[in-house]
């Protein structure tokens, strides 16, 4: 599933290219998760701005149409799903079978690709009314957002009695930490995924931070992870994966300390961790 990083990473791939672009209209495929909320003739027109990211979700601001007053602005929130991609090319080719929205503009076309269809197109006013504000309503803070501060993780995680590791992925203490990301934070943090949130000192949860924004950072640098699906708007892969120090290591000697790497399941996604190396 394309995490933080992916999305991150398929943001900056596609946002200078299309800002201040014209649109010239829209084509859907199959049917995704959510309806798109408008008729697609409706986007045409309109005047790309500057593409963000609010956790997994982009948001493309779309300008009113000519001759509109500005509260025919508003934008698409997009979401690439589990298995969902975005390119963005002058001329992608025909729409294959997995190829459920084209966004035509004058810069080119962006695609959502997603095998799955579990990801979303979705047309809302703003980011602060609905559809969009429902979705994005609960999330957590940002990772590298300097609002977050060790005191104020340390004080999230205090009322938690689950384990570190759901809680990271749960995104309502801190967004973007998906499952091979949380594995490799609590690694670099000496923290066992079973501990409870809740007993973490002010200490630990101060590393813990500090993994998590390395971590992401690292990601970043090397375009994300691809496991099976994920690529840019380019077309290029991530490279993360072949730096995991236990993600899918199963059994592998430990980089620290040679003890076999162990995999255990939790709430249903596999964890990977050295029990030498990581404490309750």
């Amino acid at each position: 599933m394309p995490e933080l990083p992916e999305v991150e990473v398929t943001r900056r791939t596609i946002a200078a290219g299309l800002r201040g672009s014209r649109v010239f209209g829209a084509r859907l495929g199959k049917p995704l998760r959510w309806a798109l909320g408008c008729d697609p003739a409706a986007l045409a027109g309109r005047t790309v701005g500057e593409v963000s990211r609010r956790a997994k979700y982009l948001w493309l601001p779309l300008g009113p149409r000519e001759g509109r007053t500005a509260d025919d602005a508003g934008g698409l929130l997009m979401h690439l799903g589990m298995s969902g991609s975005l390119g963005f090319s002058a001329d992608p080719g025909p729409a294959g079978n997995h190829d459920h929205f084209d966004l035509v503009t004058t810069a080119g076309t962006l695609r959502l690709r997603d095998p799955r269809r579990f990801g979303a197109v979705i047309w809302s006013a703003s980011l602060d009314e609905a559809p969009a504000s429902r979705l994005l309503t609960g999330l957590g803070a940002e990772p590298f957002d300097p609002a977050l501060t060790p005191l104020s993780f340390h004080a999230a995680l205090k009322p938690r009695r689950t384990a570190i590791k759901s809680v990271l992925l749960s995104g309502d203490v801190i967004v973007g930490a998906g499952n091979i990301y949380a594995c490799e934070a609590l690694f670099r943090a000496g923290i066992d995924p079973r501990a409870r949130a809740a007993t973490l000192s002010r200490p630990r949860a101060e590393r813990l931070l500090s993994s998590v924004r390395s971590t992401l950072s690292r990601a970043l640098d090397v375009g994300g992870s691809t496991l099976r699906d994920f690529r840019d708007a380019h077309g290029m892969g991530g490279e993360f994966q072949h730096e995991a120090a236990v993600y899918g290591r199963e059994d592998q000697p430990c980089v620290q300390c040679g003890a076999p790497v162990r995999r255990i399941v939790q709430g249903q996604r596999a964890t990977y961790f050295c029990r030498v190396c990581q404490r309750r």
